[in-house]
């Protein structure tokens, strides 16, 4: 049995938590095939879920929401979603609004290299775990454009957090289905 890589927020300084939930993903639980990505051998619909937040502290200025694989056979992860420069007075994103026309706010470019929400796709094996973190920032603007990688979107994001939550549903497959993660 391998141990699984830790939650990467874990390693962050301390922020306090924002209350995520959502109608389509939860904790533990199986990721539906509709938000699974649509390619590399991968049979999904491609289509982001639903996320509700609160509990935001005083001074939030706006948000972004990430999807991470921390699973992923990369040795740095794997980045699904990232959606930034969410207007302060926003506190749910419907189904869906990881589309690259989103008005939300600015997709940064995923591991895919899409700017919008790529789903899991993991190679055979053990479940991964997709990590779908609502982060409360104390800017409206990352001052970033879209092009920036996901590691320097992850740090600016980091730099500006003064809350986070997350909800991480898993998804794996079996046999030779899927290829990335």
């Amino acid at each position: 049995m391998s141990v699984r890589p830790p939650i990467p927020y874990d390693f962050l300084p301390p922020v306090p938590a924002l209350t995520v939930e959502s109608d389509d993903v939860r904790d533990g639980e199986r990721l539906a095939e509709t938000h699974v990505f649509d390619d590399w051998g991968a049979t999904g619909q491609n289509v982001s879920p639903h996320l509700r937040w609160s509990g935001a502290p005083e001074g939030t200025l706006g948000y972004a929401v990430t999807c991470f694989d921390p699973d992923a056979p990369t040795g740095s992860g794997f980045w699904h979603w990232l959606l930034f420069d969410i207007p302060a007075g926003t506190t749910e994103l419907p189904a869906g609004a990881g589309t690259a026309d989103t008005t939300a706010g600015v997709h940064g470019r995923n591991d895919y290299g899409t700017r919008a929400y790529g789903g899991a796709a993991p190679p055979p094996g053990p479940p991964h775990r997709y990590i779908f973190a609502v982060h409360a920032l104390d800017v409206e603007k990352l001052g970033l454009d879209a092009d920036a990688s996901p590691a320097v979107v992850g740090f600016n994001i980091t730099a500006h957090t003064l809350a986070r939550g997350y909800v991480t549903p898993e998804f794996g497959v079996d046999g030779d289905a899927g290829a990335s993660s």
